[in-house]
């Protein structure tokens, strides 16, 4: 049995995944999904990790998933405990030292987003959050996860990530090849300039676990292969 600790993007909360949870679940794995206090002003990168690491508590055999910009907290949690694999989801890959609020500029993010949107007609970074989150998403679905996002704090946004390296960790990128926030080619970019890996890719919008949680589960099963 694997643990899957999976951990949501800014301003989300851990209901995100209850599909994915149950398709795990039904699979035979443990699953961890905590709200992260990201509408906690008090709260910084420190505290979403210390959130992270109690709610997992004594379990083992952990695959952590960091999802969009829990992806700046998935590695500080594997920085502190022993796992198995790291995913980063559709994942802002921090650089050491870097500020997640720099992490859109150091990146090329509007550049990258503004080249997408020409090609695409408009699609990526659309204001309509159907269009451009939860469009693969079904409404009554979409409406539900809306209504539960939360505040996002700046907080964390000021405070250099902190490790001076990548854990020592197995390291996986999955993209999802028709998100409309993140653009596909801007993240094979990101993956291979701070990761030096090629990512695998999912048909789906930013919001997979919502969208596709059953293929999402193969993929993650599948990272448990051989361990």
């Amino acid at each position: 049995m694997t643990t899957f600790v999976l951990i949501h993007g800014a301003g989300d909360v851990g209901w995100y995944w209850h599909l994915l949870e149950a398709e795990l679940r039904k699979r035979g794995h443990d699953v961890v999904a905590p709200d992260l206090p990201c509408d906690d002003d008090s709260a910084g990168l420190k505290e979403y990790t210390d959130t992270v690491v109690e709610a997992i508590g004594e379990r083992t055999d952990l695959v952590v998933v960091g999802q969009s910009f829990g992806a700046f907290t998935a590695p500080l949690v594997a920085d502190r405990l022993p796992v198995d694999v790291l995913v980063l989801l559709a994942g802002m890959v921090p650089a050491p030292g870097e500020n997640p609020g720099d992490w859109w500029d150091n990146t090329g993010y509007g550049t990258a987003a503004a080249d997408a949107a020409e090609r695409d007609g408009g699609l990526t970074g659309n204001d309509d959050p159907f269009v451009s989150f939860y469009h693969d998403v079904p409404r009554a679905l979409a409406e539900e996860a809306m209504s539960k996002e939360r505040a996002q704090s700046q907080t964390p946004m000021g405070t250099p990530w902190p490790l001076a390296q990548w854990p020592s960790v197995t390291t996986k990128f999955l993209l999802c090849s028709e998100d409309r926030f993140f653009p596909p080619d801007f993240f094979r970019r990101v993956a291979k300039e701070r990761l030096d890996v090629t990512p695998d890719e999912i048909a789906s919008s930013h919001c997979v676990a919502l969208a596709h949680p059953e293929k999402l589960a193969d993929i993650l099963e599948g990272y448990t292969a051989g361990r």
